[in-house]
């Protein structure tokens, strides 16, 4: 018989257990190594500061230590994540300068106990650690291209819930109210596909062509949403500012929960695309009167057999603030199943757009396709929860989670910016169209109506078209504080579009001066007592 076995090979077996090194082990000491190199383990231990008592002789950047070492690993739970990282504790320390591990209930303590003032400086520091290295070498950040040649910078805005079970508690009289270990953290909200009973919303921004988060604000239940955006401004002008670029090539895109005038009034200075969820907004004349006219453009995308048309509307006053938006309407007809989004009237869905962008370089379908390129945010979140799941339970105290949301983003930070540094490809641009030759104050408007126009006065003592006040809510005031409602909508011979509006006879009937109205326009009328008064408003392509 022969045997193919090599002698000089000899195999030796004990009954003793040894422990193998956990596979992401490598990946520590790599993330280790670079925090070193650029002195953020020193900057986090001089800068986040937090003295309380039962922590030993632990400092923050051991429990700061252990979080990172959690997130690299991708262990579902920290109990899962000491028993491997156990064998290993000594050398685990020394990579970060640390000698002694923390025990799992110093670290609930820690969590537990932590308070605003050093989360934010946490954050502070990981946002000046993402403004000190660029991705490439020559500082590109990505960006879009729109028809006029200009360059955006584009940030996506969006809030992601976290969601959590709760086993149901007997509730009577002889028994004390329940007590839930998360009633800090969350609280009952909207849970979208999630499975669970109550939800933690943190809203995330994103840089689009890099990346990179930015930052990660949250609160319990569906969360302060406005609140958290002014936060997440803040932090795209430190973006901006490390990267010397102007505020007003920043454009937002935004999730529809931001749709109304209320948020958008928060927006002042940056560009914005989001879906509008005031449909409110339908009924305003101007409004009323492009839909009755043929679509701009129509738009459908390659995955799906919709096809919309597009009203472009631009200078429409949107909410109760008024805030002058350009109103981009999408319709499709109804099918039998309910539209996820938007209204369906009378067969017809109704999706909402608004935005601030210029005509002349966005046109309405550019804009309904930069908001529906949102899709790229989508799988970016997918991505993240299979790789590190952010969403992971750390503690039963707020701040606790918000110091773990910021470690987990960190950690993609690190690891975008080491994956490039080992595979350096160009940040790619984003480009609808070739740009023109021409001066953008030289481009025609594509699509839609110029602003209203009204004349002057056409005879003395006569009111003219300036007296009588658009209203949010579409009707006109007259001076005498009656409203006017749409009465006709006509198309001219010279291309424009005349809205005549028409008062009550009831309102009137008692005006002492119902001669001094006349009709605001190319065209007059003059109202005879008893008459109902008009006034009408021409717009022109």
């Amino acid at each position: 018989m022969t045997s193919i076995a090599d002698g000089s090979v000899r195999i030796q077996t004990s009954s003793e257990s040894i422990p193998s090194p956990p596979s992401w082990f490598g990946e520590v000491v790599l993330m280790a190594a670079h925090l070193r190199k650029h002195d953020v383990l020193t900057k986090i231990s001089a800068g986040v500061r937090f003295a309380r008592r039962r922590f030993g002789h632990y400092e923050v950047i051991d429990f700061l230590a252990v979080l990172f070492g959690y997130a690299i690993s991708g262990e579902r739970t920290l109990e899962a994540f000491y028993e491997r990282l156990q064998p290993f504790a000594a050398p685990f320390m020394a990579l970060f300068e640390r000698d002694r591990l923390p025990s799992r209930s110093a670290l609930s303590r820690f969590l537990a106990a932590l308070t605003e003032a050093p989360v934010d400086a946490l954050r502070t520091l990981f946002l000046d650690d993402l403004e000190s290295r660029p991705l490439t070498h020559d500082k590109q950040t990505g960006g879009l291209a729109d028809r006029a040649g200009n360059e955006w910078v584009v940030f996506d805005i969006d809030g992601t819930r976290e969601a959590a079970r709760q086993r149901a508690l007997p509730q009577t009289e002889d028994l004390p109210p329940p007590s839930r270990r998360l009633d800090e953290v969350c609280a009952a909200g909207y849970r979208g596909r999630k499975r669970g009973q109550v939800v933690r919303t943190h809203t995330v921004i994103s840089q689009a062509h890099r990346f990179q988060w930015l930052g990660s604000f949250g609160n319990r239940g569906n969360g302060r949403y406005r609140e958290e955006l002014r936060k997440a401004l803040a932090a795209i002008g430190r973006y901006l500012a490390a990267h010397q670029l102007p505020q007003e090539r920043a454009l937002l895109r935004l999730d529809g929960q931001y749709g109304t005038g209320a948020v958008l009034s928060d927006l002042a200075g940056f560009a914005f695309v989001t879906r509008g969820k005031d449909y409110t907004v339908l009924d305003h004349p101007l409004v009323q009167a492009r839909l009755h006219l043929p679509p701009d453009q129509s738009q459908q995308r390659p995955e799906s057999q919709v096809v919309r048309c597009l009203y472009d509307c631009p200078e429409v006053p949107v909410g109760s603030e008024s805030v002058p938006c350009r109103v981009v309407v999408a319709t499709h007809p109804a099918s039998n199943k309910k539209s996820p989004v938007g209204v369906t009237r009378a067969g017809v869905v109704y999706e909402l757009f608004f935005t601030n962008l210029p005509q002349y370089a966005f046109t309405a379908s550019d804009v309904v396709e930069l908001y529906l390129h949102r899709g790229a945010f989508e799988p970016q979140l997918s991505d993240e929860d299979s790789e590190q799941d952010p969403d992971r339970w750390c503690s039963h105290s707020a701040w606790g989670q918000e110091c773990w949301q910021v470690v987990s983003h960190w950690v993609w930070n690190l690891r975008l910016e080491l994956g490039h540094q080992l595979a350096p490809e160009p940040l790619r641009t984003t480009e609808f169209a070739k740009a023109g030759l021409e001066a953008k104050e030289q481009l025609p408007h594509p699509c839609g109506y110029g602003k209203p126009e009204v004349a002057a006065a056409f005879k003395a003592g006569r009111f003219s078209g300036q007296d009588f006040t658009l209203q949010p809510d579409g009707t006109l005031r007259c001076p005498a504080q009656q409203s006017l409602v749409v009465h006709e909508r006509r198309k001219e011979a010279d291309g424009s579009l005349r809205v005549v509006y028409a008062a009550s006879i009831r309102s009137c009937r008692p005006c002492p001066r119902p001669r001094a109205v006349p009709m605001a326009g190319q065209r007059h009328q003059e109202a005879a007592p008893g008459e109902r008064a008009a006034a009408s408003i021409s717009r022109w392509c």
